[in-house]
């Protein structure tokens, strides 16, 4: 029964015609697309493992990307119903999938930043947004409120993300410490977009 219901894909169709890949959470029974889903495998000693790349082979269990469906699957040992069998779930599963999920979005950044398509420091994002299409923009969580208006206000209608630590950010660009990040329209800020949407499941601060 559960091979038939994850193996389902949906019609649906994104805004450039191509057919959007669907699958059922185990936990709430209700199918999304799978950017908005993490994928799980069972390895050989039937331990959980968390594929956030879709690229572990084995069939896949799908969760909403939320710490909260996450534990309750752990919870209510719900990976073993749906697996039909005993199954092993390590201790702090959602802060291990938050740790692949932040690494995942770091990595496109740090891509994009050597491809010279993103910027750091307020003056230069300020800068950016005047003169360049940027998809999106990311202002540390722990920055000031000041400085963070002035970017939305000037970002205008691009997504502002305010999942990441200055810290975090700051690894990117060599730096102890980056609070405003502008990323130019490409590629790898969708990804950065997707896989920080998915992020966003697991912490507390907001993404715009």
């Amino acid at each position: 029964m559960y091979s038939k219901q994850f193996a389902r894909q949906t019609p649906n169709l994104d805004e450039k015609g191509k057919s959007i890949r669907e699958r059922r959470c185990f936990v709430t029974c209700k199918s999304r697309p799978t950017k908005e889903l993490v994928r799980f495998v069972l390895g050989p000693d039937n331990c959980v493992v968390p594929d956030v790349t879709e690229c572990l082979p084995g069939r896949g269990f799908w969760l909403t990307s939320s710490r909260e469906i996450v534990n309750t699957a752990c919870n209510k040992n719900l990976f073993s119903k749906a697996a039909g069998c005993r199954v092993v779930v390590r201790e702090a599963l959602a802060d291990k999938i938050e740790e692949q999920l932040l690494q995942r979005c770091l990595c496109f950044l740090g891509m994009a930043r050597r491809a010279s398509e993103a910027v750091a420091g307020f003056n230069k994002v300020i800068s950016f947004l005047k003169g360049n299409p940027a998809s999106i923009v990311l202002c540390a969580c722990d920055g000031g409120n000041d400085g963070r208006n002035k970017v939305v206000i000037a970002a205008k209608n691009v997504p502002v993300i305010k999942i990441f630590s200055s810290a975090e950010l700051g690894s990117i660009f060599g730096r102890e410490r980056t609070v405003y990040v502008a990323v130019a329209e490409n590629a790898l800020a969708r990804h950065i977009m997707c896989e920080s949407e998915r992020l966003a499941g697991f912490r507390l601060a907001e993404t715009l």
